[in-house]
C-alpha cells in the first residue's frame, strides 16, 4: 500500500468512529456502559432507567436519569416517533395507562408556575426541551433539568410518594401556550418511580 495515504484513511476511521453513534433501535448500550463504570466504581451519582411505551403498551425506548450538581440529566433514547419536533416534559404521576397517559396528570410543577420557557411566570418544573426525532423517527438526546431532583423527600424530588412520569407528545410545545405549550397527544410515556 503506498504511505501516502495512510494519513487519510487514518483520518476517515477516525471520522466514521466519531459519527458512529448508539442507534436507538440497540439502547441498552447505554445501560451495559454504565453498568461497567458502576462495577469499576467510577459512578458515584444516583441514577436509575426507565422503559418509554406507546399507546400500545410496546416498548418504544429508554431513558436514563442521573442526579449530578446541575441537576437531572436525562438521556433519552427512542424510535417509533414521527419525523419532526416533540415536546417533553416530566408529569406529576408515575403511571402510564395507555393509550392516552393522562394518568400520569399534568406537567410536573411543585412551585406552582405556568408553562413555558417563553413565559415569565414559568416554567414548570417539568418542562424540557423539544425533541428531535430524525426521518427515521429516531431520538437520541441529553437534556438537564435543574429544576428538579432525584433525591428524596425534596420539595422537587421526582420521586415523591407518587413517583412522576417522563412524557414524549405528539407535536411541538411552543414553550408558552398554558397548560402544555400545545404539543398535542401523549404518545410516549415512562414511569419514574423508586
Amino acid at each position: 500500500m503506498n504511505m501516502k495515504w495512510l494519513p487519510f484513511l487514518c483520518c476517515a476511521a477516525f471520522a466514521l468512529g466519531a459519527c458512529s453513534g448508539t442507534s436507538p433501535s440497540n439502547h441498552y448500550q447505554i445501560r451495559q456502559k454504565v453498568m461497567a463504570e458502576k462495577t469499576s466504581g467510577k459512578l458515584k451519582q444516583k441514577q436509575m432507567f426507565i422503559t418509554l411505551k406507546d399507546q400500545n403498551g410496546k416498548k418504544k425506548g429508554i431513558a436514563r436519569l442521573m442526579q449530578t450538581s446541575e441537576g437531572v440529566k436525562i438521556t433519552v433514547e427512542a424510535i417509533g416517533l414521527k419525523p419532526g419536533m416533540h415536546g417533553m416534559h416530566i408529569h406529576e404521576i408515575g403511571k402510564c395507562v395507555p393509550p392516552s397517559f393522562k394518568s400520569a396528570g399534568e406537567h410536573f410543577n411543585p412551585f406552582g408556575k405556568e408553562h413555558g420557557f417563553k413565559n415569565p411566570k414559568g416554567p414548570h418544573a417539568g418542562d424540557l426541551p423539544n425533541v428531535m426525532a430524525d426521518q427515521n423517527g429516531n431520538v437520541q438526546t441529553t437534556v438537564f433539568d435543574q429544576l428538579v431532583t432525584l433525591e428524596k423527600g425534596k420539595k422537587n424530588s421526582l420521586l415523591d410518594k407518587n413517583g412522576s412520569a417522563l412524557i414524549i407528545h405528539a407535536g411541538k410545545d411552543d414553550y408558552y401556550s398554558q397548560p402544555s405549550g400545545n404539543s398535542g397527544s401523549r404518545v410516549l410515556c415512562g414511569k419514574i418511580t423508586s
